[in-house]
């Protein structure tokens, strides 16, 4: 299994990003998959869930109404819109199937 991120940088406060994870090894379709991020000095949290189809979402209060999470399963892509950062949302961000992480992208909020 490998799962690769990318989309990460730096942005001001209020800006966006997106985030794509490419996923191999396993039947990606089959999976719902999800977001966790990990700020400096904390524990990695889950962030977004996707259903296997892309028919149901969830979201960390955190980031409800401002990150939005998709899927492409022709292209084994998993992605997260990020829109209206803040500071806050500064952590690196990992892809996640069931039993594995991506090896995370960086995503820095600042002025």
């Amino acid at each position: 299994v490998q799962l690769v991120e990318s989309g990460g940088g730096l942005v001001q406060p209020g800006g966006s990003l997106r985030l794509s994870c490419v996923a191999s090894g396993f039947t990606f379709n089959n999976y719902a998959m999800n977001w966790y991020r990990q700020a400096p000095g904390k524990e990695r949290e889950w962030v977004a869930r996707i259903t296997s189809v892309g028919g149901g979402s969830a979201y960390a209060d955190s980031v409800k109404g401002r990150f939005t999470i998709s899927r492409d399963n022709a292209k084994n892509t998993v992605y997260l819109q990020m829109n209206s950062l803040k500071p806050e949302d500064t952590a690196v961000y990992y892809c996640n199937a069931p039993g594995y992480f991506g090896q995370g992208t960086q995503v820095t909020v600042s002025s």
